[in-house]
């Protein structure tokens, strides 16, 4: 009987005045980075699209898990949604049962509308114009890393090169998000930077950093000089943070078409396409079933990357 009505709510209810009242967006990193940036750039548009107010709100914490927690409990109306990076599809492999949710057993996702490549940076004064340099350096000193937290894609992404390919001491120092991560290479307060492009594109444009290798498998049109990971013989190293939408278990089917519809059209608006091309991040889209089977795979990638790295949470 409970199942039938839960059947009944998920496929049977009318929607046809939603939404009636506002959306909530929950971001769970911080304001700065590229998940809350894209809340706001779709949130403002499905906003005009739908015909609703959009509230964004920034529920950090965790590396993500307090915010993706929220939504988790939030009831499942459509009116309460999730904006998470990567450290959605990370985080159950790190955290383990302590990420406190189930990707695929409380959540179902809307859409996945960016994804930015991760980068090796250097800060200006280093002496290193190329990784090769890079890794002679990192045999003869000792050096460190910023990231933008313990477990963030970027992280692992260093991890993984730093310590299993190069068999490297280089030291992660885990920041506090995106900014505080790429400021901290700029600065020279680490000399070496690994985050999204997205974090330290404007870095590199003023001069202050260079960037040594990008984790995409073709070059970035924003960065058309530096190499893949792939190009320099690490064909193990194709990593992505991704942006994305999702809703509690149990929302309606036709409202998750919806909203996967305006996030879509959205991301089809001529502005929106060049705000995420200044940002370096390349939209993504697709349908209900592409995104699912897209978090499916995410989820089996990273899994695979903690277990080798034996990344932990610092």
């Amino acid at each position: 009987m409970v199942m039938t009505l839960l059947s009944f709510y998920s496929h049977g209810q009318n929607i046809s005045d939603y939404p009636n009242r506002p959306i909530r967006i929950i971001v769970s990193f911080p304001p700065g980075g590229s998940p809350d940036f894209v809340a706001r750039v779709i949130g403002q548009k499905i906003g005009v699209l739908l015909r609703t107010s959009v509230v964004i709100e920034n529920k950090a914490g965790a590396g993500g898990n307090v915010g993706t927690q929220f939504v988790a409990t939030s009831k499942p109306d459509g009116y309460t949604l999730l904006v998470n990076s990567s450290a959605f599809t990370v985080n159950p492999s790190l955290y383990g049962a302590k990420a406190g949710y189930s990707p695929e057993k409380d959540f179902v996702s809307i859409a996945i509308v960016s994804k930015q490549p991760n980068v090796v940076s250097v800060n200006e004064k280093v002496h290193a114009s190329t990784l090769a340099e890079l890794k002679h350096l990192s045999a003869t000193q000792k050096l460190a890393f910023s990231s933008p937290g313990s477990g963030t894609t970027p992280h692992l992404t260093c991890e993984n090169l730093f310590h299993i390919i190069w068999k490297d001491d280089v030291i992660h120092i885990p920041y506090k998000g995106a900014g505080p991560a790429s400021l901290a290479v700029a600065s020279g307060e680490t000399p070496i930077g690994c985050t999204a492009a997205f974090g330290v594109l404007q870095f590199a444009k003023q001069g202050k950093v260079r960037i040594l290798a990008i984790s995409s498998d073709k070059r970035n049109p924003n960065l058309p000089d530096v190499p893949t990971f792939i190009e320099l013989g690490y064909p193990q190293i194709n990593d992505y943070t991704v942006s994305g939408f999702f809703a509690p278990k149990g929302t309606p089917l036709d409202i998750l078409e919806k909203l996967n519809q305006a996030m879509n059209q959205a991301l089809d608006i001529p502005d929106v396409k060049e705000k995420f091309e200044h940002a370096g991040l390349i939209s993504v889209g697709g349908n209900l079933t592409q995104t699912s089977q897209y978090i499916t795979s995410e989820l089996k990638h990273w899994d695979s990357i903690v277990r080798v790295t034996g990344a932990k949470v610092d």
